[in-house]
């Protein structure tokens, strides 16, 4: 990877400045260091007084005596006892190793240091790392990067998810695997209470059928509901929706379900145009009927994508951006990116980035990654690693880099997909940002935009770990973008199926306790094999060694009593 170093290096000279990184923490005053040097003086204090009093009662406890007995003990035993015991020993280190390592690679953390930080800590009387007070600076500042890491860690709605019927349960059928967990099933049902329902469903009945439906956890039962509605309403669109989404089986048969779904929704939300100023329940049912409707335009759009209609997918995205605008958290615009992209509209795409890339916006790993993208397709094709590194960059050569580096800070687990170092699943319903599971979805609906420019994806490869030498330390601080958030691993974990290897940024060494287990476990392991391939020479060896601990402890014991 030395060309990749060169790469990297011209890049980052070239980068723009970094984000201001939070400030120093204020020294400690004399009472704050006072109370670490007293609890540092504590640990030694209780040391001294415990070989005192040990001292003190060598008489009474009859000390010399005690460990004479236990030599005379040690010198009898023979080289079977010693390979029952290191033998023993081994089995137990062993055991504790390989849960270790399964603890390690389920939890990302040691079960032994948390166990040990969370119980034995208090009860030894430790403090915490750092000492300040309530309303320091420093406080303030941990405040405010612990809120900002909640705020990236919140779970967003897939803009592209897949139908369930159609997609999710075809890949079930074909493979036995579930793609989507018990929590990404549970967070749609929560959304669809949300857009789907309102506190004036119960003057209809099929609403009120569709509120019991929406909060079904068995899909049979779901679909049965949808069924019922329609019988008490034929016009109720949000069944419609439902036996599209989940009872569907094709693409073909979804889309004509949600086509009878946009005409009983359309008459519906005219309808509720008309009343909405008479109270705030007409306010909120328009709300909720704006809501299905769009979600379903949603949906067709997706359907034509699918089934090979592009041009008219990217329409009905488009109007819906026109007639809907304040609805920008349903991000209608990465739908319309990866259209635009499947036509190769490069121009339209940077339209469409030029109005969503804006630094009051959040961001996604579609935006960040299709603006590398756009500025990597106007050099990749005469790209060659050797001939940069020999001449060095060109000012568009280091715009597609700093492009590169700036969606691998944003998301780092991106390029494993694209570059195919890590097998695809199927992208779940939710995602988070900056997270595995967002990386998923990007690569899934993406990779064949990014392998269809002529050497886009060997540009990646030459550049993208040279982001990480401009954040050496992620977790603490950004260089386009906040700290990378530490609670990805886990709400990743959550919304991923069970059968794929989360990717975890930036990648954990492996706690202490690992390696010591496995040393124990090894060294015991060869210390039995040779006591029972060699018993003569091993009980040689102990018995010596418990004549060399007998003697200093006879020497001690005549210095303690003179």
């Amino acid at each position: 990877m030395a060309d990749s170093d060169g790469l990297g290096e011209a890049a980052t000279a070239a980068a723009s400045p970094s984000a201001p990184a939070p400030g120093l923490s204020p020294p400690l005053g004399w009472r704050e260091r006072l109370r670490a040097g007293l609890a540092g003086i504590g640990a030694s204090l209780w040391f001294v007084a415990g070989l005192g009093l040990l001292y003190a009662l060598r008489v009474p406890l009859r000390l010399c005596e005690n460990l004479a007995a236990v030599t005379v003990f040690l010198n009898s035993l023979t080289p079977k006892f010693y390979v029952a015991l290191t033998g023993t020993s081994s089995l137990i280190s062993g055991l504790i190793f390989i849960f270790e390592w399964w603890y390690f690679h389920k939890h990302g953390t040691s079960f032994i240091e948390q166990v040990s930080v969370s119980h034995l800590r208090p009860l030894m009387g430790g403090t915490e790392s750092s000492i300040s007070e309530p309303g320091s600076s420093s406080n303030n500042r941990e405040s405010e990067t612990s809120r900002q890491n909640l705020s990236e860690c919140k779970v967003w709605r897939n803009p592209l998810n897949l139908f369930r019927g159609a997609e999710y349960r075809r890949y079930t059928w074909v493979t036995g695997k579930e793609p989507l967990t018990y929590y990404d099933m549970n967070l749609s049902a929560q959304d669809h209470q949300t857009f789907f329902t309102c506190d004036t469903d119960f003057l209809r009945p099929s609403d009120t059928v569709m509120q019991k439906a929406w909060r079904e956890r068995n899909p049979p039962a779901r679909i049965k509901a949808a069924y019922q509605a329609l019988e008490l309403n034929n016009d109720c669109a949000t069944a419609y929706v439902l036996l599209a989404e989940e009872e569907a089986t094709t693409i073909v048969d979804a889309e004509r379900l949600f086509k009878q779904a946009l005409k009983a929704g359309e008459t519906i939300y005219r309808r509720s145009q008309q009343c909405q100023h008479q109270s705030p329940q007409h306010e909120a049912q328009l709300r909720r009927d704006t809501n299905v409707l769009v979600y379903i335009k949603r949906r067709l759009a997706m359907c034509a994508r699918k089934l090979g209609r592009i041009r008219e997918a990217v329409k009905i995205m488009r109007d819906l951006m026109k007639e809907f605008p304040p609805l920008t958290m349903l991000n209608i615009h990465e739908n319309l990116l990866e259209s635009l992209l499947e036509l190769q509209a490069y121009a339209d795409v940077q339209a469409v980035l030029a109005k969503y890339d804006d630094i009051s916006l959040p961001k996604s790993a579609a935006i960040c990654y299709t603006a590398a993208l756009l500025k990597t397709r106007t050099v990749s094709d005469k790209f060659s690693p050797e001939t940069a590194s020999r001449r060095g960059l060109s000012t568009a050569e280091i715009n597609a880099v700093e492009a590169i580096h700036r969606a691998v800070e944003f998301n780092p687990h991106v390029p494993k997909y694209l570059l195919e170092m890590k097998s695809l699943i199927l992208p779940p319903e939710h995602i988070l940002k900056r997270g595995d599971s967002e990386a998923v979805a990007y690569a899934f609906f993406h990779l064949q935009h990014w392998k269809r420019i002529e050497g886009a994806l060997n540009l990646l490869q030459c550049t993208w770990e040279g982001t990480f030498r401009m954040i050496p330390y992620p977790l603490e601080k950004g260089h386009l973008f906040y700290p990378y958030p530490s609670c990805t691993e886990t709400a990743d974990r959550e919304l991923l199926p069970p059968f794929h290897h989360v990717s975890v940024y930036p990648k954990k060494e492996i706690p202490f306790f690992i390696h010591f287990t496995a040393g124990l476990c090894s060294s015991t392991a060869v210390i039995a094999l040779l006591t029972h391939q060699f018993p003569e020479i091993m009980g040689v060896f102990a018995k010596a060694n418990t004549m060399e601990k007998a003697v200093w402890e006879s020497r001690a014991g005549s210095t303690i009593q003179d």
